[in-house]
């Protein structure tokens, strides 16, 4: 039998007979022995519980007469409890210490004398890193022996350790295996982990993970190593894409994309391809892709934005008609939307443009402008967070709308209806709308 570490203040406190004894004190019954340490462990009289609880780690009862709930393995624990109370109460250092090492010297013994149907090896393990990690200032080695106990703790119920402290457990494990260079019991372990991982913990994994290389080559290399024994890992083939595009390799960056797109045509992956398309000029493409998108979310919120980008890609096109067509769809989304009026009104001065080519504006064009301002107008309305924006545009085109003297030769009267449409030009047949004369 060990022989547990005995302090200077138990000495004063107890007889060497009282410590160090097989039988319960002052020829008492094991029962009575017993229910003397509980009652006194309960109300947090540790001196007094120990008094009476002591005999225990020495006679090592698995039952006592008279109180058939007893259980022995739950002694040892209240009386590790007894010493890491005695610790916490001690200034000297060095009696700290001892008092820490008395109740790892009862975990030890524990784990040697309990089988597995008499204690749950897993919590054990777990129970003693956490005591180990808690009191690591006060014992050698502390931190180093808490990672062993996790670590078997881990090995015993990998489930268990992984919703601990919401993946706590497996951060630090993670984090000790990175500080100690050992990038393959690392890598093993997140391959393990992940799968089962919380937000939280994956959140981690992946800080940790990106800490295991320092070269992006080499992180896309081993990438793709993993790519290899596990074709078709959209986690995997995800985060490659995102790490050449972080590099600036567009032409690598699009390929994993694209593959993406042909394993799982999910809105995220369309529009991944939708914004290369667009940067790289190639709007037709991105028209596609943007559309195929519309088809993939339920948000009308999202839906809004997507019509709208599409109105603005065919504006830049030169297709003012679909770009009219996707402008309209947005504002019927969401009336309390100014954008989408903005949108029209610069659609309609596009117009302008386009059937003036070549040739000099004259007093009919003009009035398009004031159809311009009638949308500038309804944005304002319907959404004040437009309004510096609106006012800019104001400021443009105003000035250009029909003079007094255009207004004066053609009859026009302030509040006159006139039809923008094909009795201007057949180039603005398209419009076919209405506005008033200012």
């Amino acid at each position: 039998m060990k022989t547990y570490i005995l302090s200077i203040a138990l000495l004063v406190a107890f007889s060497s007979q009282a410590y160090s004894q097989s039988e319960p004190p002052y020829g008492m019954s094991e029962l009575q022995a017993y229910s003397l340490f509980y009652e006194n462990f309960r109300q947090g009289d540790y001196d007094m519980a120990l008094q009476f609880g002591r005999w225990m780690l020495e006679k090592q009862p698995r039952s006592i007469p008279g109180h058939n709930s007893f259980t022995l393995p739950r002694q040892y624990e209240r009386l590790i409890t007894v010493y890491t109370e005695f610790s916490k109460r001690e200034t000297d250092p060095s009696m700290r210490s001892a008092y820490l090492d008395t109740a790892l010297t009862i975990y030890s013994e524990a784990f040697e004398i309990f089988d597995e149907s008499e204690i749950d090896r897993y919590t054990w393990h777990f129970n003693r890193g956490r005591f180990l990690q808690e009191n690591q200032s006060q014992i050698s080695g502390g931190m180093d022996r808490a990672y062993e106990d996790y670590l078997k703790a881990y090995e015993l119920n990998p489930d268990r350790l992984i919703e601990a402290g919401d993946g706590y457990y497996i951060q630090i494990l993670l984090s000790n295996f990175v500080s100690n260079n050992e990038r393959d019991r690392a890598l093993q372990m997140i391959d393990e982990v992940e799968p089962k991982a919380s937000a939280s913990l994956a959140s981690a994994i992946d800080e940790i993970r990106d800490g295991l290389f320092s070269d992006p080559e080499e992180r896309i290399e081993f990438l793709k190593g993993r790519l290899d024994a596990n074709p078709g890992d959209i986690a995997i083939i995800t985060e490659i894409a995102s790490m050449f595009e972080s590099q600036g390799n567009r032409v690598k960056a699009i390929e994993y994309a694209e593959k993406l797109y042909e394993i799982d045509k999910t809105f995220e992956n369309v529009r991944r391809l939708a914004d290369f398309a667009k940067a790289d000029g190639q709007n037709q493409q991105a028209i596609r892709y943007i559309r195929e998108a519309m088809d993939l979310t339920e948000s009308n919120d999202v839906k809004k934005r997507l019509n709208l980008e599409l109105s603005e890609i065919y504006q830049n096109e030169g297709n003012l008609r679909n770009a009219r067509q996707f402008a309209r769809a947005a504002s019927s989304l969401d009336r309390n939307w100014g954008q989408p009026f903005i949108q029209m009104a610069t659609i309609y001065a596009g117009a302008i443009s386009q059937c003036t080519s070549g040739r000099q504006m004259d007093r009919d064009d003009r009035t398009v402008y004031w159809l311009v301002l009638d949308y500038l107008d309804r944005a304002r309305a319907a959404d004040s967070s437009v309004a510096s924006t609106v006012t800019r545009l104001y400021n443009s085109y105003q000035p250009v709308t029909p003079s007094a003297e255009d207004k004066f030769f053609r009859g026009w009267e302030t509040g006159d209806s006139i039809r923008i449409g094909s009795n201007i030009s057949e180039c603005y047949a398209w419009i076919d709308e209405t506005t008033t004369v200012r």
